[in-house]
C-alpha cells in the first residue's frame, strides 16, 4: 500500500494516513522499512516524490548518516537511471550464481525426485490391487478363513499392513536410511 504524503507550500509534509505533519527523517525511516510513499504537491497535485526522496538523502548526508558513497552519487549524476538499473542487474546475476552454486552442493535432487515418483507409482499399483481384491470380495459370500476371521477382515488387515509398510519405506527414503 502506498502511503500518501501531501507537501504544502511551506514545505511541510502532511501524512494523510496518520493525519499529522512528518519530517524527512520519518519518511526515510518508512522507506527503509519497506513502505512506499507518494508525495503530492497539495496546491498543484504534481507528484514530487522523487524530489522529496532526494531531499531525504540530502538531509541524511548532512547528518552524516547516509549510506551512499560520493562515487555512487557522481555516477548517478553522470549516467542517471542506468547506474541503478545496471546495479540491480548485477545484483540479480550474483544472486543467480549463488543460488546455482547452492543447488550444486545439494545431494542429487533428481535421484530423490525419481525415487519419490517410483514410490508413488508403487502405491498406486498397490491401491489398484486392493480395490480389485475388494471388488472380488463383494461378489463372494462372506466365507471364513481357517483362523475364524472373515475374508473381508483379513483383506482389510492386509491392506492396512501394506499401507503402513509403504509409509515406513517412504519415511526411510526421506531420512536417507
Amino acid at each position: 500500500m502506498i502511503r500518501l504524503i501531501k507537501r504544502y507550500g511551506s514545505r511541510k509534509l502532511y501524512d494523510t494516513e496518520e493525519s499529522r505533519y512528518v519530517s524527512l527523517e520519518e519518511i526515510g525511516d518508512w522507506v527503509r522499512g519497506g513502505q512506499h510513499v507518494q508525495v503530492l504537491d497539495n496546491q498543484t497535485g504534481e507528484d514530487v516524490t522523487a524530489n522529496t526522496l532526494t531531499q531525504v538523502m540530502l538531509d541524511e548526508g548532512k547528518r552524516g548518516s547516509s549510506a551512499i558513497s560520493s562515487d555512487f552519487l557522481h555516477d548517478l549524476i553522470r549516467r542517471g537511471e542506468h547506474v541503478v538499473s545496471s546495479g540491480v542487474q548485477s545484483l540479480q546475476q550474483g544472486m543467480d550464481m549463488l543460488l546455482q552454486a547452492g543447488v550444486d552442493r545439494v545431494p542429487p535432487l533428481r535421484q530423490l525426485r525419481d525415487e519419490t515418483e517410483d514410490l508413488r507409482k508403487r502405491l498406486e499399483t498397490l491401491e489398484a490391487m486392493i480395490e480389485d481384491l475388494e471388488g472380488r470380495e463383494a461378489g463372494e459370500a462372506s466365507r471364513f478363513s481357517p483362523d475364524g476371521k472373515s475374508e473381508h477382515a483379513a483383506k482389510v488387515t492386509a491392506r492396512e499392513s501394506a499401507k503402513s509398510a509403504a509409509a515406513r519405506a517412504a519415511s526411510r527414503k526421506r531420512k536417507g536410511v
